[in-house]
């Protein structure tokens, strides 16, 4: 029997001169369908007609859906959008609150794919930067988050995860107000995971292990790892108010005479507890930890991770295990405690050298300390071949580097650490922007004032919905920089690549040195060229490789 033989014919009448259809009129009224026989609610929901019905009350026209997408990437809250709209049209709308939660609802709605990819860099980047927003906060006490269950092995499906998020944005609009949502999705250690694009990450499960941090540690190098947290968190304290410091001096039980450094000295000491150290974290961070992201040196975002509690190198390990292909370089402000914390947890990930440059042997330290020394990696403009085993797809090593971006290359007091120096590399000169990520959390900064006041699976949600958009604003830019290197142009371009590679290798096969040396001085021009057309060299090499070899057995 057909499903319609089931719905009622005379529509239901909902609501008269109630609804709100924001943007186009006032006064509308709803009607739905119900089935007969299971009592189903089939609602208005056509978007052919130019509108969005969020609850039968709150229908939204796509206009101002796409005016508030495009004013939170202008920083701009809902609630400032809604404002705008009442003093100008002179008319009184729904609860803001609301319609935020209507916005939600439409994205939910929307067919994102998420790709989290730069145009520029691949799916898997070779060489990524990694930071965190320590402002990028939620309201959530440590307390509050749940424990895990005893056979949780530190793996979440980050495809169900999404799916719950996004359930409860839905459910907002189809559960009445006032009445218990049973689809809101809890901070917890092991239903919580970070996003990494589909074609970026190995699988649909991902690692997350922040439940680990919580654990009291019998190792001397975890000890380690949590001092470089005490120690990020007591600079953070230096950026309080006096009378901020003071306050929580006395709230920890800490003596609050003296002066600003006497203070923060105090407090110091006192973290050794763990009580103190949260309350100190909650005063300093908020409560969550803030959100760790991976860039390409684009700026494309291609992982992003929501913490429940304070900062770690496991964080960024999480992501990185979790990834289809390890990255041959990752920037990072705690390059010593990544490589440790990595090597710790899968050894040999950061080798050779433990993801230095060179053997930290005292000639290697003095002979860097005086500029006398510097480490070619080739693999990163022509791709290794033969490729090693397990070597990157794009470059062809399996060498994995751990380097100190260039803010926080004179923090460490570790001379060992001298080897971790970005300009050490002539490859990496004008090819990576370790500002990239700064750049992205100083835009990312002024929406604090509306994000940090929501709950956490709409900051979780709206901050990647915000972090997608703004991906693909990134991606067609550099698609129209790059646009002269399509149509008859393009085609006249890769026909010079393809002959010079070929050329290149005639020369290796004759023994002809100088105009070896003289192609890859070309190859060196043009390598901006490639990188901004999106489409990896390898190829052409390797293509360029077998013809060569095919002309000379002929």
């Amino acid at each position: 029997m057909s499903l319609t033989n089931y719905l009622i014919n005379v529509k239901l009448h909902i609501t008269n001169n109630n609804s709100v259809l924001l943007f186009l009129f006032l006064g509308v009224s709803t009607y739905r369908k119900s089935c007969l026989r299971c009592g189903m609610i089939y609602r208005y929901q056509q978007w052919e007609d130019g509108i969005h019905n969020f609850d039968d009350h709150v229908i939204l026209s796509l206009h101002l859906c796409l005016m508030i997408r495009n004013a939170l990437q202008t920083h701009t809250a809902v609630s400032k959008v809604i404002e705008i709209i009442e003093t100008t049209e002179r008319v009184s709308f729904p609860n803001k609150e609301r319609i935020l939660h209507a916005y939600l609802h439409f994205e939910a709605l929307t067919n994102h794919d998420y790709a989290f990819t730069c145009v520029s860099c691949g799916y898997s980047p070779a060489v990524v930067v990694m930071d965190l927003h320590k402002k990028g906060v939620f309201s959530l006490p440590v307390s509050e988050i749940q424990s895990p269950p005893d056979d949780y092995d530190g793996h979440v499906d980050i495809v169900d995860f999404r799916d719950a998020v996004a359930r409860e944005m839905l459910s907002r609009g189809l559960i009445p107000v006032g009445r218990k949502n049973p689809f809101i999705v809890p901070p917890s250690y092991h239903h919580w995971s970070p996003w990494i694009g589909p074609h970026t990450r190995k699988s649909n499960s991902v690692l997350n292990t922040e439940y680990e941090k919580i654990k009291i540690p019998k190792e001397s190098n975890q000890e380690e790892y949590d001092l470089i947290n005490e120690e990020r968190l007591s600079d953070e304290l230096l950026n309080l108010k006096v009378q901020e410091v003071r306050a929580l001096c006395k709230k920890c039980g800490v003596d609050s005479k003296g002066s600003k450094m006497d203070l923060v000295l105090r407090l110091w000491e006192k973290m050794s507890n763990r009580s103190n150290y949260n309350k100190v974290f909650e005063k300093v961070w908020g409560a969550s930890g803030g959100w760790a992201v991976i860039t390409c040196p684009c700026g494309v975002v291609y992982s992003v991770k929501f913490n429940l509690r304070a900062e770690s190198p496991r964080d960024f390990v999480d992501m990185l295990l979790s990834w289809k292909h390890f990255p041959n370089v990752v920037v990072y402000d705690y390059a010593r405690g990544l490589a440790l914390h990595a090597n710790r947890r899968q050894p040999g990930v950061f080798g050779p050298f433990h993801g230095r440059l060179l053997d930290p042997t005292p000639e290697n330290i003095q002979q860097v300390s005086e500029g006398k020394v510097l480490v070619n990696m080739p693999w990163l403009r022509i791709s290794q071949m033969p490729a090693e085993k397990d070597g990157h797809p794009l470059t062809g090593s399996a060498q994995h580097f751990a380097l100190n971006d260039v803010f926080h290359q004179g923090n460490s007091k570790d001379k060992t650490d001298a080897l971790r120096k970005l300009e050490l590399v002539p490859e990496l000169a004008g090819l990576i922007n370790s500002q990239c990520v700064e750049q992205l959390f100083s835009g990312m900064r002024k929406n604090n004032y509306f994000l940090n006041m929501t709950t956490p699976s709409t900051h979780i949600f709206l901050q990647r919905n915000i972090l997608h958009h703004y991906n693909m604003a990134k991606n067609q830019k550099a698609m129209v920089q790059y646009g002269h290197c399509y149509g008859c142009g393009r085609i006249w371009f890769w026909f010079v690549l393809f002959v010079l590679c070929f050329v290149y290798y005639f020369f290796i096969s004759v023994g002809l040195v100088f105009f070896v040396d003289l192609c890859l001085y070309v190859c060196d021009y043009f390598q901006v060229c490639w990188q901004g057309c999106g489409l990896h060299l390898d190829k052409l090499v390797e293509a360029a490789f077998k013809a060569t070899t095919w002309t000379s057995s002929r």
